[in-house]
């Protein structure tokens, strides 16, 4: 039961650690990808954030989503850039922009494209060197 619950926490998605105002964190979680009206993917999503200052850091994210239903197509995105963090008490509101590639694939073809990643979330602290990703929302360029 016990190793259930951690794959369960680890795959959907709201695990976050070490979290809050620490030198390096590490998120896992789900991802939704709304392209389209009619294009719809899930996977994963990752990330290992330097924190230089207080509220500036340097993100590195890796992504990964897959859409079955259509042509069995597949797409993985690798970006890096500034992430600024509000550290409040309880929440910390986060904004960001990422820079680096994507690689697309299905139908027979792969395509590689230069990818932009601008947005934002908020982490709540559930205690020392553990959060919750409450949301994390990005325009996808």
């Amino acid at each position: 039961m016990r190793k259930q619950l951690i794959h369960t926490i680890l795959f959907t998605g709201v695990l976050l650690a070490p979290a809050f105002a620490q030198r390096v964190e590490l998120f896992g979680g789900a991802q939704y990808e709304h392209l389209q009206s009619s294009y719809n993917a899930v996977g994963w999503n990752a990330s290992v954030t330097g924190n230089f200052k207080h509220v500036l850091g340097i993100i590195g994210d890796f992504s990964g989503v897959y859409n079955s239903r259509r042509q069995n197509s597949s797409a993985y995105t690798y970006t890096v850039g500034p992430v600024l963090t509000a550290r409040l008490p309880l929440v910390q509101p986060f904004i960001h922009a990422l820079f680096g590639g994507a690689t697309l694939s299905g139908s027979g073809m792969n395509s590689n494209a230069f990818a932009m990643l601008v947005g934002g979330g908020l982490d709540i602290g559930l205690r020392k060197g553990i959060g919750l990703r409450v949301v994390q929302a990005d325009w996808l360029l």
